[in-house]
């Protein structure tokens, strides 16, 4: 369809939409639905699990921006390492409901997001396309940081084995095969460079070692930028 002045009519997205259920009043496409509500339900979406809706969120950036802010909530992609999340805006002098909630990770999760920060950036900065760890290397790595005269070991191997259980289902790790584990580029995300030295910091100054949940928190909503932040080299 033409217009008087000679151009082509845009044609709504809503008339372009199939009815998908009864009653149905959506104006997006299946696919970018999808992209949407798995926007809302998961941390972060990325391209290698989910093509079809990560090409949607490529495709249709602006209008799944402007769904989640009227729910006062932001969008970022990563097309570098294809993710992308939502994060709580919080306008100064806006009263406004929260959806995100704050939730800092335990200090055994602390410790070994620490490890995999490490040992992604490592391999990533030695060519490697991905970053892989060993489950006993993890777990050894958070129980090295046991309070002085911890006595009962398997019950902080427990806690240790729970915590490597949590980022698996967090999707910050995924398990390749049985005890080998692929880092996600998450946890860029999770662990900045400002976030990163000021947990090195605290490790260094001996805090792990305390037996109170008082590490600084590791969750954020911040981006990384590029700079190699200055860390110890994890254990292998």
């Amino acid at each position: 369809m033409t217009t008087d002045e000679g151009f082509v009519e845009q044609v709504a997205m809503e008339e372009d939409t199939p009815v998908l259920f009864d009653g149905d009043t959506g104006q997006l496409p299946l696919v970018t639905r999808r992209a949407l509500a798995l926007l809302l339900r998961s941390r972060y979406v990325a391209a290698v699990d989910h093509p079809a809706e990560w090409r949607a969120i490529l495709a249709d950036h602006d209008v799944l921006e402007s769904r989640l802010h009227d729910m006062f909530l932001g969008l970022v992609v990563d097309r570098d390492d294809e993710i992308a999340y939502k994060t709580q805006v919080r306008p100064d002098g806006l009263s406004i409901p929260v959806l995100l909630k704050d939730e800092p990770y335990r200090r055994v999760e602390t410790l070994m997001m620490v490890f995999l920060r490490g040992a992604y950036r490592q391999q990533r900065n030695a060519g490697e396309r991905a970053a892989y760890v060993d489950a006993e290397d993890l777990v050894e790595y958070a129980l090295s940081f046991l309070a002085h005269g911890e006595t009962n070991l398997a019950a902080r191997r427990k806690e240790a084995e729970n915590a490597l259980a949590t980022l698996v289902r967090e999707r910050v790790l995924a398990e390749e095969t049985e005890g080998r584990f692929r880092v996600l580029p998450i946890i860029e995300v999770l662990l900045p460079v400002d976030r990163i030295q000021e947990l090195t910091r605290w490790l260094r100054a001996g805090g792990a070692q305390e037996p109170s949940d008082d590490a600084p928190d590791a969750a954020t909503d911040d981006v990384t930028d590029d700079e190699t932040p200055d860390t110890e080299e994890p254990r292998a």
